[in-house]
């Protein structure tokens, strides 16, 4: 008798569990695992002036990191090039020189072979239970919490600031309070002029603009708040394409938390497909690449030209000067399995092995 209740209470037990595990709702699935595929970076500089004594390039390159797999498998060039890599971000690129130009264009492709991953820490209410009050940077960490020349921590952008995540405790709270306040008062919106700079006032004033605009004032909201804070881009893959061109560069951000790390948010693509927006706070999804870091920066050899706002397209100057004279084209092809290049392929000389 015992045995028949118990059993009868175990057959219970299952069923609820089983009717409970069906009734739940499943969580959305917003990124493949994984990408592989084939990015082609080709630029060509055109219209070189007669009489050019040097034409000098630098061209941003993708390397691996904890979230991409990257091989730089080819390289075509109308000269010998380099690999270098400036100090403050590491950020890795190409540079070359062309010297007495001949001819009034120069050509260069960069072929990658790429395997993104998707990277998700969990959404809000796993990372705020992992998380602590704001501490002490480190100095390791004290360049991102530093303004930019289009990002301020002061005026306008700390007293956003203070009014949007003054009243959070945590750092996740805080950032999460920023993320809510952007998505909710901007637009992602190309029209006009003044769009895709960066430059996080003009940003708050417009309230429209393109990814650039979105991540710059959370950047500058978190540092105004001592919460490290960077800028990432690189270039996205059509999620719903295996091949085909890209148009233009995707950025996003990252904000440190002492007890979790850096964790990512894509404030843009967000408001872009809005069913998204839990994901894109403290998650990435596998449709893109990254370049490079930070902004303001200093080549490698150092420029005569300022600081670069950013780094995602080739710089070039000629005799000294900044030369805009430069198209652009990008493309990628989903690679599958045995489509990739033999493991004992050569790399290009200098090129880093990925």
């Amino acid at each position: 008798m015992k045995l028949r209740v118990l059993s009868s209470l175990l057959l219970a037990c299952i069923t609820a569990s089983l009717s409970s595990a069906q009734s739940a709702p499943e969580k959305p699935k917003f990124s493949q695992p994984a990408r592989t595929f084939r990015f082609t970076y080709s630029f060509t500089v055109k219209d070189i002036p007669p009489g050019t004594k040097v034409v000098r390039v630098w061209v941003p390159v993708a390397h691996t990191d904890e979230h991409q797999a990257v091989r730089l498998v080819n390289v075509k060039a109308p000269v010998k090039t380099e690999m270098t890599q400036e100090a403050e971000y590491g950020n890795r690129m190409m540079y070359a020189e062309v010297r007495n130009p001949a001819q009034g264009t120069a050509e260069f492709t960069l072929e990658y072979e790429v395997t993104r991953r998707e990277y998700s820490l969990g959404d809000f209410a796993q990372l705020e239970r992992k998380d602590s009050k704001p501490g002490v940077v480190s100095a390791s960490m004290t360049r991102f919490v530093k303004p930019d020349n289009l990002i301020p921590i002061d005026g306008k952008i700390k007293s956003l600031s203070q009014e949007v995540t003054g009243n959070q405790v945590g750092t996740v709270a805080k950032a999460k309070a920023a993320y809510d306040y952007l998505f909710t008062t901007m637009r992602y919106d190309k029209t006009g002029t003044g769009w895709g700079r960066g430059d996080a006032l003009w940003a708050c004033d417009s309230k429209h603009g393109n990814c650039t605009d979105f991540h710059s004032p959370f950047i500058g909201m978190l540092r105004a708040d001592n919460i490290p804070a960077r800028f990432d881009i690189g270039f996205p893959v059509p999620e719903n394409k295996d091949k085909g061109d890209i148009s233009g560069y995707h950025c996003w951000a990252e904000f440190y938390a002492s007890k979790i790390g850096w964790i990512p948010v894509d404030i843009s693509e967000a408001w872009k497909a809005k069913e998204k927006k839990g994901y894109f706070f403290g998650s990435l999804d596998a449709n893109r690449v990254k370049f490079s870091t930070g902004r303001d920066i200093t080549l490698s050899p150092k420029q005569d030209g300022p600081p670069l706002n950013y780094f995602v397209y080739p710089y070039v100057e000629v005799d000294g000067k900044p030369y805009e004279g430069v198209s652009k084209q990008f493309s990628f092809e989903e690679l599958k399995a045995g489509e990739q290049k033999a493991s004992g392929s050569k790399t290009p000389a200098g090129s880093p092995r990925m």
